[in-house]
């Protein structure tokens, strides 16, 4: 008798042996190693997984891609995607499934996420301005009209992220920036710096918050701005740093969004020139050109500084040029694919995932011994963005 019960007890035991076996097996797991690939033909993104470099899934749906950037929750569980078309999509990543899209403009070229991960602002060519939204559901909240002159509108660039409920931009047409305060999202307040310089095309904003960057495209320079002055103003800094002898021609904007910023050291990319400038961030003086191969477009820290990664724009967009901080030179040259579009570093830098357009393929390369670690398979891969970003200003 005492033996048929304990079979059965043993029995009865089973299934819950087996539900903990396979939980065990597949625990629910967090989203700090995930990121997204933008897929810029077919509309979509693909989710990585950064530690097993590998693919996760697609998400399809998303619209025009092609100029498309993200930003993530603060809990990194949401990326919001802005398209090329308006278009802002989020989407969960641990569902891999489209949440929320809204069409809110009708030419956009990407946003930022306030500080504490409340507001999603979109940046907008057409019909310019910035809309801001709640970030759980979309909805609009306010409507920011970059207006200027006889009320004309201006394209809206280097939108980024401040510290508290602020954000600010630069007004490509009208020549300025602004800030929000939006701490009242009812009651928007917007500081106006007007007369900053021709036709600012990106910009970034320093790593503590502090000094928010416009590159200049219509004239030999760059404006800053110190937010922690009582009364900010902008003012040029690197002025006549050149194109060279003759004007040359552009033929990719550099974009100013890799945090390039390493140490005391901020390395930014040149109009037209083959040429890196090494800018000393607490005079912003120039203190340095690097020559490199091409036009560069991005010009990317890693994370602990100590290597800047270049890519560049056509005839020379097959290549990406390593250079050493310290030695303040070019150390490796690689070429890792067609069409380089967009390098991402892991979040401690260890690797770094380099979208290549023309081979339908992402490649993970070792920042230390520039070995190649994985391969992955992606339809036209453009912008490569990690959730790590979700912790840093101005991602």
């Amino acid at each position: 008798m005492m033996q048929r019960r304990e079979l059965l007890a043993s029995l009865a035991a089973w299934p819950a042996l087996g539900l903990l076996s396979a939980c065990a097996v597949a625990p629910p797991r967090g989203t700090g190693d995930l990121g997204l690939v933008i897929e810029r033909a077919r509309g979509s993104v693909v989710l990585v997984d950064t530690t097993q470099r590998t693919v996760l899934g697609r998400v399809d749906g998303l619209g025009d891609l092609s100029h498309a950037s993200v930003v993530f929750s603060r809990d990194g569980l949401h990326a919001y995607v802005f398209g090329r078309d308006g278009g802002l999509s989020k989407v969960d990543l641990l569902q891999r499934r489209l949440v929320a899209r809204v069409m809110q403009a009708g030419n956009s070229i990407g946003g930022a996420i306030s500080a504490d991960g409340t507001l999603v602002a979109a940046q907008n060519y057409t019909p310019g301005g910035v809309k801001v939204f709640d970030a759980r559901t979309l909805t609009l909240l306010a409507d920011i009209p970059a207006e200027y002159g006889a009320d004309k509108p201006s394209r809206v660039v280097g939108l980024v992220d401040l510290p508290g409920r602020r954000f600010a931009f630069s007004l490509f047409d009208a020549d300025a920036i602004w800030i929000a305060d939006l701490s009242d999202i009812r009651r928007p307040q917007i500081t106006r710096l007007p007369g900053i310089g021709r036709q600012p095309y990106d910009a970034l904003v320093t790593p503590d918050g502090r000094h928010y960057i416009a590159g200049l495209f219509g004239e030999d320079g760059l404006a800053l701005v110190d937010l922690w002055a009582e009364t900010p103003v902008a003012r040029r800094i690197l002025g006549g740093y050149g194109r060279g002898e003759q004007a040359l021609p552009v033929y990719k904007m550099p974009h100013l969004r890799g945090w390039a910023v390493a140490g005391r050291r901020a390395y930014l990319p040149a109009i037209g020139r083959h040429e890196v400038l090494v800018v000393d961030t607490a005079t912003w003086a120039e203190v340095g050109r690097i020559p490199v191969a091409g036009q560069p477009v991005f010009v990317m820290a890693r994370p602990d500084g100590r290597q800047v990664w270049v890519n560049f724009a056509v005839p020379d967009y097959d290549r990406v040029q390593v250079i050493d901080t310290p030695g303040q030179r070019v150390i490796r040259t690689l070429e890792p694919g067609k069409a380089v579009l967009h390098m991402e570093f892991t979040p401690r830098g260890e690797a770094v995932w380099i979208s290549c357009r023309d081979d339908d393929r992402v490649r993970v390369i070792d920042t230390g011994g520039f070995t190649t670690l994985a391969m992955l398979d992606v339809q036209a891969p453009s912008g490569i963005f990690f959730t790590s970003r979700a912790a840093r200003m101005g991602f």
